[in-house]
């Protein structure tokens, strides 16, 4: 179980953004005192689903030149993770 700081951490995102998944019923999440616990298995499955689910424009994959461009997203995922 790892608690939402650590959740967010490991996803690179804002505790707030997974605190909103958690009341959306996006993440699964059980409340021990005031404190919400993941279950690990539950965030590497959000982690792949998420990924899995962004699929560039098909305007962004080519540049003005011709030649294939950058996966924008996958470049922003890997900053955020590299914080």
């Amino acid at each position: 179980m790892v608690t939402v700081p650590q959740a967010a951490d490991r996803l690179g995102r804002n505790p707030e953004t997974i605190r909103r998944w958690i009341r959306s019923g996006r993440l699964r999440a059980t409340k021990v005192g005031t404190q919400h616990m993941i279950d690990e298995r539950d965030l590497e499955s959000l982690s792949e689903e998420s990924i899995s689910q962004i699929r560039l424009p098909d305007a962004w994959r080519v540049s003005r030149s011709g030649e294939p461009a950058p996966n924008w997203v996958d470049l922003l995922h890997q900053a955020r993770r590299e914080r």
